[in-house]
């Protein structure tokens, strides 16, 4: 009961990422699925219509494991605090935000040749994070200070160190800037609309009531 309370104490979009992604390595763990029905394939999703493949490119990162884990702690940590902080009380301009770059990355991804994408869009949700925080001091194992907009060039860093490639993480941050520009330009667009200087409101019903009451 208490495991169940605080799950649904998570922010709804954090809880369906996370848990999604969850749910599909157990599948693939359990043998139910395999990697090659979810990886980013273009041609199958055109010519075969296999559109799951736009969305489940997103949730494996792999066999259970170190690199599962980092993945799943960053994920559900980073889009919480977005969620609960930046996003709070904003859920539709969280999940346009996921959309869109979601949409982004597929673009570019046909381009790098990445198979799957999820990781490249947790180091987004890092990098958003962090520019929406620059002040706050970070630590790395205890071993290394800076503030936290450093966060993703030190996690790519670290990926180097491990042997990973960089393209996946270089994929998730040069490309945010362009996103956040396009995100909060068509927000602006869609949702602020201009003030008319002619415009003048409609008088209220109570204040017409006391207009004829002093008349009379």
């Amino acid at each position: 009961i208490a495991f169940q309370t605080e799950y649904f104490q998570i922010p709804v979009v954090t809880r369906a990422y996370t848990t999604a992604c969850v749910l599909t390595t157990a599948a693939v763990q359990l043998e139910v699925i395999t990697p090659f029905q979810l990886y980013f394939n273009p041609d199958l999703i055109i010519r075969r219509y296999q559109i799951w493949r736009v969305i489940t490119s997103f949730l494996f990162f792999g066999s259970l494991g170190f690199s599962f884990l980092f993945n799943i702690i960053f994920l559900y940590r980073y889009c919480r605090m977005l969620e609960e902080g930046s996003f709070r009380g904003r859920t539709a301009d969280f999940v346009f935000m996921f959309l869109f770059g979601g949409i982004v990355m597929s673009l570019f991804g046909l381009f790098a040749n990445i198979f799957f994408l999820g990781q490249a869009f947790i180091i987004m949700l890092v990098y958003v994070w962090s520019r929406r925080h620059p002040l706050i001091r970070m630590n790395l194992f205890g071993l290394l200070n800076f503030q936290a907009p450093f966060l993703p060039w030190v996690l790519m860093g670290f990926s180097l160190l491990l042997g990973n490639s960089i393209v996946v993480d270089l994929l998730g941050e040069k490309r945010l800037c362009k996103i956040w520009f396009s995100f909060f330009l068509c927000r602006r667009m869609m949702f602020d609309q201009p003030e008319d200087p002619d415009y003048r409101p409609l008088p209220r019903q109570d204040e017409d009531l006391q207009d004829d009451e002093q008349q009379n």
